[in-house]
């Protein structure tokens, strides 16, 4: 079921304009530049946070790693892909986020670390709508 959750989302990262993801070896939503400067850091936290497949194939869909260590990363893991990735692209991760992919205290860690709410003003979690 999660595979089917993320296999047929749209992403948008960095400022990038949504394209469907594909297992193509490229990396839909990031900029390739962004990818290429992270390629190792993405694949070991790929390794250690999507488990369910083998690190190569995680890298198609790097959006989900990165949102997948913002939810339930080890702090020094969250806080190097910060330093990394830099928090303009993780605010655009938080942004579109869908639904299931934070809990509640992750969703109001980062949106109180990226400065994207107020003590008291994080909005609702995502929900999946059917129909």
């Amino acid at each position: 079921m999660l595979w089917l959750v993320f296999t047929g989302a749209t992403t948008t990262l960095c400022g990038m304009s949504k394209a469907p993801h594909s297992t193509s070896g490229s990396a839909p939503g990031l900029p390739s530049q962004v990818v290429r400067r992270n390629t190792a850091l993405l694949t070991k936290l790929a390794r250690k946070y999507i488990w369910w497949l083998p690190p190569a194939e995680a890298m198609n869909f790097p959006a989900r790693i990165v949102t997948q260590v913002m939810n339930i990363g080890e702090f020094d893991d969250a806080r190097l892909m910060a330093a990394s990735l830099g928090d303009a692209c993780l605010r655009t991760v938080v942004r579109h986020a869908e639904a299931g992919q934070f809990n509640e205290r992750s969703w109001h860690y980062w949106h109180y670390r990226l400065g994207l709410a107020a003590p008291g003003q994080v909005p609702s979690l995502p929900v999946r709508r059917i129909g």
